[in-house]
């Protein structure tokens, strides 16, 4: 069985508001990639993938006048995928969805939020707001998703599971005007992203402590050692997220976490390449994780980063490496587990 994250940038940008697919020549919210450019590397990049299902991070737009869910499945059909039902969970008002596009005839699935109060839980649900004080002044800040995760129940042929799909906040210090503000902002958004991910770990230690198989995957805008205000707080929110201090059986595994935390002076695995106007160069950063539990783990026959120039069979497929740098500033993320 096969699960994969993908963060498609600007997805929703490729349909009218009636779900159809703008396979025109028309931009894109890509730099320098027309819709009908966009539109065909994705297809080459989800056949090839042939997953059991995906979390799509940044996909189409839901809304009063957009169904975005719709949108998805209508482009598995256009591309004869496999993987062709959408589930959502909560949408968003930033026309950047988190949906599973899912293979009907091997999986399952539906969207079961858990709300406090439920068996042992006390974690709040993903829509509402989570009370912590972030900086140690006794006072408690109220924190709450733009995208709140989406939360799924699944019959495999591994048996139940759930699975948490994740777009967390962006560090990034969008409309910063100088140092000072940037400094600010990105401390800002490293708090805000480090209290999702605090209120994350909580629902992920509830599901290990009742033994649920679990898979938590998407994208975390963090990774160990991604910025220099890390070291203010003294853990990445993936860090929190997997359990690093846990006892064995309460932690999260995602091998490319892994390498990252033992070793940030080497080269590190890379799920993302953002272009930088000012350098002039592209910048690469692992921020794109599947992160399972000790039971999923002993089932996982490998980790897979999508990635045309560090994967030696996405290089040397031109077709397929070409589409990888078409379709989005990220790469897909695959897992394989054992079914038998």
């Amino acid at each position: 069985m096969r699960v994969a994250t993908y963060n498609v940038e600007w997805f929703t940008n490729l349909f009218d508001d009636d779900g159809r697919l703008l396979d025109d020549g028309g931009w894109s919210g890509r730099r320098n990639v027309k819709r009908h450019q966009q539109i065909a590397a994705l297809g080459t990049v989800f056949k090839r993938l042939d997953a059991d299902a995906v979390l799509v991070v940044e996909g189409p737009d839901i809304s009063r006048h957009r169904d975005g869910a719709a949108a998805l499945e209508g482009f598995a059909r256009h591309f004869h995928l496999r993987a062709r039902s959408a589930l959502f969970g909560y949408s968003n008002d930033t026309q950047q969805e988190i949906l599973l596009l899912y293979d009907p005839d091997t999986i399952s699935a539906v969207h079961d939020p858990i709300a406090p109060g439920t068996g042992s839980h006390i974690a709040p649900r993903f829509d509402g707001e989570f009370r912590i004080d972030l900086d140690i002044d006794a006072t408690e800040d109220v924190v709450s998703w733009s995208k709140p995760p989406l939360e799924a129940l699944l019959d495999t042929p591994l048996g139940p599971m759930r699975l948490i799909g994740v777009h967390a906040k962006s560090k990034a210090p969008h409309g910063a005007r100088n140092a000072a503000e940037i400094m600010r902002i990105a401390i800002s958004n490293r708090r805000k992203q480090l209290a999702q991910c605090i209120w994350l770990r909580h629902r992920v230690a509830e599901h290990l402590a009742q033994g649920d198989p679990l898979i938590v995957l998407g994208d975390f805008n963090d990774g160990p050692g991604l910025d220099e205000y890390e070291e203010l707080f003294g853990r990445s929110g993936v860090e929190i997220v997997m359990g690093r201090d846990a006892e064995p059986e309460a932690r999260l595994y995602d091998p490319h976490a892994v390498a990252a935390l033992q070793s940030r002076l080497s080269a590190q695995p890379g799920t993302a390449r953002f272009y930088n106007a000012e350098q002039k160069r592209y910048i690469s950063a692992l921020l794109d994780y599947i992160m399972v539990s000790p039971d999923l783990r002993r089932k996982a026959e490998g980790w897979r980063i999508w990635h045309p120039f560090d994967d030696p069979e996405c290089w040397h497929e031109i077709p397929l490496r070409d589409a990888l740098l078409t379709a989005s500033d990220h790469f897909p993320v695959t897992l394989d587990l054992k079914t038998a």
